[in-house]
């Protein structure tokens, strides 16, 4: 009886996770996960953000990377020539340009008093 006790306690327990196979299946799965939640959103806000960039035209309104909002007066190659303010104008690159400038009207004081009751 005792050296059965002693084969069963010389023998080490496996775990589930222990086997070469399975560490590799591990990894493969936090790499999809890690691809799913990081890197495939990160790519399709750069493909938006491009096709945006290509898509400016004279005229549009902007917002560029370092706070000047202004109106776009012309367009060569990569170079934007924005109208910040009457008769002043500065050419960025077009890469300096983060997002459209969009004016956020205030509700309506109907829809607020209705709102109220």
């Amino acid at each position: 009886m005792l050296s059965l006790l002693l084969a069963q306690a010389e023998a080490p327990a496996q775990s589930p996770l222990a086997g070469p196979q399975n560490m590799l299946f591990l990894v493969a799965i936090f790499f999809g996960i890690f691809y799913f939640m990081i890197i495939r959103p990160q790519q399709k806000q750069q493909k938006t953000h491009k096709s945006y960039l290509e898509s400016l035209k004279k005229g549009d309104e902007v917002i560029t990377n370092g706070g000047l909002i202004g109106r776009i007066a012309g367009v060569q190659g990569d170079v934007l020539t924005l109208e910040i303010a009457n008769n002043v104008r500065v050419r960025v690159l077009k890469d300096q340009v983060n997002r459209p400038f969009v004016v956020k009207e205030p509700p309506a004081p109907a829809a607020e008093d209705a709102a109220k009751k």
